[in-house]
Order: C-alpha cells, then sequence, then structure tokens
C-alpha cells in the first residue's frame, strides 16, 4: 500500500503535541518509575534512546511487542525468519521490566533486546541512527504514531503482525481513525489474527489485511532449567501436582478455594501458584493463610517440603519450569477483568488447560482450543477441582500439543511475506 509522504492533520496534532509536551515530561516519569523499581537501573535511559549494546554488523529486523507474552510470541517468527536468511541480527523491543527479564531467558540466537524508546522526538532519532533496521515489525495492537511516522519516514519498510483488536479496543480507537488510517497507511504489510480484527482494521483505514493467525502457538517453548525440574521432580514425587498461572487475586481466590476441595480427598495433593506480578508474594501468602493452607515461597524456599500444600511461585522467567512439571495448569486472567493470558505456552509443554469464563483477549484462540476438545472451561471452584481430576486430561493435551504444532505453517507464509520486505541488497532467496 502506498506510504503518504506528508502526514495528516490527525497525525500532525499528534506529532505537534508530543514534541511539545513529552520531551520534559519523559525524564521526570521515568526517574519516579526507577525509585519505585519499576525500571532497570542500569537501562532505563534506553527509553530516552540511548542504546546500552552495539549495533550488530549486518541487515537487522527491529521487531516491537508491549508486554511478556507478546515478546515471547516473536519468537515464532524469529526462528523461520533466521532459518531463511541466516546472517540476519535482530532487535527486540518491549516496553515492561518482566518482558525483558523474562525474554533474558529465552533469547534466541543473534537477538538482543532493548527498552522502546519514548514517543518523542529526540529519543526517535537517537534509536533510529543508532539502530538503523532494515524492516521494522510491530505486534498485536501497540503502535507509537511518531516511531511509525519517522521510521517510514526514513524510507524503512513496516509490518503490523499477529494485530488482535477486540470490539471494546476498536471503539475506543475510532475516535481518533483519521490517524489510524494514516498510519495503517505507512506499513507495507498488515496481518491479523483473527476475521473480527480484519474487519476492524478495516474499518479503521487498513487497507489489505492479512489473517494468518496467532503467532504465540508457533513460538518454540519456553526454557527450563535441567538441574531445577530435576530437583522440583524430586520433591513432587508421588504428588498430584497442579498450577495456577499467570494468576491475579480472583484467579488466586478461585484456585484455593478448589485445592481445599481437592486436599479433603487427596490430603497428598500440590499447588502450585504463579502470580502474574511475583512482587504481590506478600499478599499471595496471606490470601493462603487466610484459606487455612500451608504455603511457601519460591524465592526463600527451593522445593516445596510433604507439608508445603501450596508452593508460589514468585520468581520471573520460570513458567517453562511449571509448565513441563504439571499435568493439569489452570490458566489465569480468565475469571476477572484481565480476560485471559496466554494458553499455548502451557499446550506446548503438556499440560491441559483449563480456564475461567473470560478470555476475551484469547477468544479466536480458545475457541480452536475447544473446537478441538483440547481446554475445558470452568467456572467456580466445584467444577474446577472436579476437573482437575478428570480422566480425559493426558488427551486434551496431546491435542492441545498438535494444534501448536499446526500453526506453524501459517507463520511459515507470514515469514515469507516479511523476508520479501527486507532491503534486497539483505535479502536471502526464498
Amino acid at each position: 500500500m502506498a506510504r503518504r509522504p506528508r502526514p495528516s492533520a490527525a497525525l500532525a496534532a499528534y506529532l505537534g503535541l508530543s514534541a511539545a509536551l513529552l520531551p520534559a515530561l519523559a525524564p521526570l516519569v521515568l526517574r519516579r518509575r526507577l525509585a519505585r523499581g519499576k525500571e532497570l537501573p542500569d537501562r532505563w535511559r534506553e527509553k530516552l534512546g540511548h542504546a546500552t549494546a552495539p549495533r550488530p554488523n549486518g541487515p537487522l529486523v527491529w521487531m516491537h511487542a508491549v508486554g511478556l507474552g507478546e515478546v515471547l510470541a516473536l519468537r515464532a517468527l524469529i526462528g523461520q525468519m533466521h532459518a531463511r536468511h541466516p546472517d540476519l541480527q535482530i532487535l527486540i523491543t518491549s516496553t515492561t521490566r518482566a518482558s525483558a527479564e523474562v525474554l533474558a531467558a529465552n533469547m534466541p540466537p543473534r537477538c538482543r533486546h532493548q527498552f522502546l524508546p519514548l514517543d518523542t522526538p529526540g529519543a526517535a532519532r537517537r534509536f533510529l541512527d543508532h539502530w538503523r533496521p532494515d524492516l521494522a515489525i510491530w505486534a498485536e495492537q501497540d503502535l507509537w504514531p511518531g516511531l511509525v511516522w519517522r521510521t517510514a519516514r526514513r524510507g524503512i519498510p513496516l509490518a503490523l503482525v499477529g494485530a488482535r483488536m477486540n470490539a471494546r479496543a476498536y471503539r475506543a480507537r475510532a475516535r481518533v481513525a483519521p490517524l489510524y488510517r494514516d498510519l495503517f497507511a505507512r506499513f507495507a504489510l498488515i496481518s491479523a489474527q483473527d476475521v473480527d480484527t480484519a474487519a476492524h482494521l478495516k474499518r479503521l483505514g487498513a487497507d489489505t489485511v492479512r489473517e494468518d493467525g496467532s503467532l504465540k502457538p508457533a513460538a518454540p517453548p519456553l526454557n527450563a532449567d535441567a538441574a531445577a525440574l530435576a530437583a522440583m521432580r524430586t520433591a513432587t514425587k508421588a504428588r498430584a501436582t497442579w498450577l495456577a498461572g499467570p494468576t491475579h487475586a480472583p484467579d488466586e481466590a478461585l484456585a484455593l478455594a478448589a485445592h481445599r476441595a481437592r486436599l479433603a480427598s487427596d490430603p497428598n495433593a500440590l499447588l502450585i501458584m504463579a502470580p502474574r506480578d511475583p512482587s504481590l508474594r506478600d499478599q499471595v501468602e496471606q490470601a493462603c493463610a487466610d484459606a487455612g493452607l500451608r504455603a511457601a515461597l519460591r524465592s526463600t524456599q527451593p522445593q516445596p517440603t510433604p507439608q508445603t500444600q501450596v508452593y508460589i511461585a514468585d520468581t520471573f522467567g520460570e513458567m517453562g519450569l511449571w509448565y513441563r512439571l504439571v499435568d493439569v495448569a489452570f490458566i489465569g486472567g480468565t475469571t476477572g477483568p484481565v480476560e485471559g493470558h496466554n494458553p499455548w505456552e502451557a499446550a506446548q509443554l503438556g499440560a491441559a488447560i483449563l480456564h475461567g469464563p473470560r478470555t476475551a483477549n484469547f477468544a479466536a484462540d480458545y475457541a480452536a482450543l475447544h473446537a478441538a476438545n483440547a481446554a475445558r472451561r470452568v467456572d467456580d471452584a466445584d467444577t474446577l477441582a472436579a476437573a482437575l481430576g478428570a480422566p480425559d486430561t493426558a488427551d486434551m493435551a496431546t491435542r492441545a500439543q498438535g494444534l501448536a504444532t499446526r500453526s506453524m505453517d501459517r507463520t511459515a507464509a507470514l515469514c515469507q511475506e516479511l523476508c520479501r520486505l527486507i532491503p534486497t541488497p539483505h535479502r536471502s532467496p526464498t
């Protein structure tokens, strides 16, 4: 699709306001976040465009995603792009501290991570001057208008992949539809996860939209430390162990109630609770105490003891360990306003998937899993407790793994189109 050489009135207004207000506010906001532990002390200036790593030689693709799940999903593209383009270097950007810390334990080869610069003229200039990407890929739904415009103005091809936009997100963006129409016109490729997202993008002004599904089921499985996994398997041997995670307060209340019911029939059962925000460990530990359950923290106790009833996984980067350890996982975020977390990480590692009723963020994913009888919805503690002991959980897990494997074909087709956007001097034969 043709790129507009000049910004529309809507984009020009955004660029003017961001140039006037953000440069002075950005350092103040970042220092306040640093004081609260929300930024890494040695890397917060990356958000002002100051790189903390050198640019590697050769062609470089810049991939951006907001948070943890989206960043890990990018690995589905990275592996296939490397297979087609062996000398390709990848720069991954994100915005959250958790995404950086977990990605460090799951970093593909020839990749490096930086935090996305704030949407100010100076930060964008420093970032683009240093990294000089040959292709920019934005994932899911986070677009920073100034960065998109400044990237396109330098002649760098842009792609939007794994786009996800439910009805509520569409209504919010429809209020500034002229801005999105301008932004979408600057993308050479736009790929949606599902038919509803594709329709929403077209209503916002996107011209041609592909439908390639979610990247998440095609991403490589999360890593796990082999020694830690062996130690945990020894510690939980002969115990019926299940996982709830990544959890929020409503998920935790449901899981603890279900675990109490399960302990009535199996006093040796063990629940591993992995809170989405490990810094809330004290609240989770108190919830366990209020439920009359004996809890231990991963951060202070390397393995659960025979007396531990709930083991709180209050560490970053170990979800691959927990999914490998258990046969059944209750996926968090599905009982409250979060509207669901990624079920595919559990599916890839052989855990049967249970979830609550609220899955709007992954509606297409859960629909596909249910169509294959590869996941089960639970609505309360009683149905969750019953599902934990269902005889078909192993079959459910096998079917979910099969779906994840088949999704790689669609990702391969998308990868081929992305590789064609890399400028000709750097492009490998496809």
